[in-house]
């Protein structure tokens, strides 16, 4: 097939007598279209937040403009961004995202978030900031995809890491980045090594009181801003500094952005808590007074893991013991062993799930159930089932498809979920306010990533949190301290998280369960645990004190 092509040259004619005569170039349309295109790409100053003005409906709070204009001005793009749970990091991290695309500074941007996070980051930024971002799939083409959501676990896995380590990024966000304060993970290896212009570490708790965590992550952004490891640590750990330290909150403020739930000016819903004790029967507290005396007899361990297991549910318990037994051939004749799982296998319905049974059927609310154990979840979810109550539960193992599928069940048709600690990480339910802490964690920062999914910006009631304890266990012990003493429930995290760094406690969690362990008796636990809540309560109440004077 032949084409005869013919050159056309009667618009130079035609363009020659309009140059001699301009006003047929012009007309009113031609400048109002003309205007309006000025007008979208003016920036006033460097300050303004051009992308504002393509985001009508949008609306930003007061503290979200803010921080998007100190890490665009002050902090060249390169921040830790550390609000409280609910202050909306991922707005945040959207604007200064929307702003540079608008501003032409970045193009190829890689966003690594949990997998349950990546269908909710997605559809933020496609609906609210009008941003083409996709997300990852198996046979994702790394190069030629601009703006790609994914979760780490793929990105550094065989099949992927090497395109992507081999890609230019303007930006990188990485959402929950706590999971990377451990320099020797890969996590953090393979965020290193990413070839970055810009970078953001989304985090609500981004210092658990050691000073390697805020290192690492610093690391990260700015190397070398503390100085070499070595360094840093001769400087402060070796002369008893911590995160408080005033020169050294100075040199983390310039990477740093955190905004306090008190600060922002915002009407909070209320908390509402109410303690759910619980009296074991009989037959309960001798089994764990027995496991107390199976572990007293064997010095090699500690019957902690198993007790408060117990005062979860008997299948937790059970099926830990015989999984201990079972790794040691030497037990398998262990009579006391055996007699101990009998009398854990005969046990009745554990009288903490008769308790949440009671409440959930006086009341006509949904409720999110947090436990620490499997066993337990799925005994829970079996109970409610009997009850004709619908369930659904949430873990980590889910894919993210099941794990939004989860969400949306619970939201439109399940009274209840039961959640392990997957559920604290980034998924929003707001639509629900009761939450039940079933078996009370002892790590402060996953208490408050539970109690952040429900109070959070959006929630339109109080939230109710139920805290479960059992009389004459461990958890009686923990309750009083996290509790009745130093009003972890009622306090926002960030708070204890400062006292405890003053202190020099590097982490509670350790610190009550090396109280358990090394105690002789149960007076001794007491008298520690007491002293322990004395010390934080006492300093409590000076930093109060010290706010009130200023």
């Amino acid at each position: 097939m032949n084409l005869q092509i013919n050159r056309d040259t009667d618009y130079v004619e035609q363009f020659q007598n309009k140059i001699e005569d301009p006003t047929s170039l012009t007309s009113w349309d031609l400048f109002k279209q003309s205007y309006q295109i000025a007008e979208t790409v003016k920036i006033d100053s460097f300050t303004d937040l051009v992308s504002l003005k393509l985001l009508p409906d949008l609306e930003l709070l007061p503290h979200q403009k803010e921080c998007a204009e100190t890490v665009i001005q002050e902090m060249n793009g390169r921040a830790l961004l550390a609000d409280e749970v609910g202050l909306g990091k991922t707005i945040e991290a959207g604007i200064i995202l929307k702003e540079y695309l608008v501003r032409g500074l970045v193009k190829k941007v890689l966003i690594l978030v949990p997998a349950s996070l990546v269908n909710q980051w997605t559809a933020e930024l496609n609906q609210k900031f009008l941003i083409p971002a996709n997300p990852a799939t198996k046979r994702v083409n790394w190069e030629h995809t601009d703006i790609i959501i994914s979760t780490l676990d793929m990105a550094k896995s065989e099949r992927h890491r090497k395109a992507i380590l081999e890609q230019d990024y303007d930006l990188v966000i990485v959402d929950e980045a706590h999971k990377l304060k451990n320099h020797k993970t890969k996590n953090f290896a393979f965020v290193q090594q990413l070839k970055k212009k810009y970078c953001l570490l989304l985090t609500a708790t981004p210092i658990q009181n050691k000073l390697t965590d805020i290192y690492n992550l610093i690391s990260i952004l700015r190397p070398g801003y503390l100085g070499s490891y070595d360094e840093f640590m001769k400087n402060y750990r070796q002369q008893n500094k911590h995160v408080s330290d005033p020169y050294l909150k100075q040199l983390i403020s310039k990477v740093m952005v955190r905004n306090r739930r008190k600060e922002t000016g915002i009407t909070w819903t209320d908390r509402k808590i109410e303690t759910v004790w619980v009296d074991f029967t009989e037959k309960e507290q001798q089994t764990y007074l027995a496991i107390e005396d199976f572990f007293r007899q064997r010095t090699v361990i500690s019957s902690l893991t198993y007790r408060r297991e117990l005062c979860s549910s008997r299948e937790a318990c059970y099926l830990s013991l015989k999984k201990w037994g079972e790794a040691d051939e030497s037990k398998n004749n262990d009579v006391q062993l055996q007699q101990l799982l009998q009398s854990i296998g005969e046990l009745p319905h554990h009288s903490k799930a008769l308790k949440l049974i009671d409440l959930i059927k006086n009341s006509n609310e949904k409720f999110i159930v947090f436990t620490e154990y499997r066993a337990t979840q799925i005994y829970l979810q079996w109970l409610l089932h009997q009850e004709k109550i619908p369930t659904v539960i949430f873990r980590g193992g889910f894919k993210k498809g099941k794990k939004d599928w989860m969400r949306q069940l619970f939201q439109n048709q399940a009274r209840v979920m039961i959640a392990t600690e997957a559920a604290g990480e980034g998924i929003n339910l707001q639509f629900c306010h009761h939450l039940v802490n079933y078996d009370l964690p002892w790590n402060p920062m996953r208490l408050e990533q539970r109690i952040g999914r429900l109070h959070r910006f959006g929630q339109e009631n109080d939230v109710h949190i139920y805290n479960f304890a059992i009389r004459n266990t461990i958890d009686e012990h923990v309750m009083n301290l996290l509790y009745s003493k130093i009003k972890l429930f009622e306090n926002v995290v960030g708070q204890l998280d400062e006292i405890l760094s003053e202190l020099q406690v590097s982490n509670l969690e350790k610190e009550i369960e090396s109280i358990f362990k090394e105690s002789k008796s149960i007076g001794e636990t007491k008298i520690k645990l007491d002293n322990l809540t004395a010390v934080i309560s006492s300093h409590n109440t000076d930093t109060e004190l010290e706010e009130k004077s200023i």
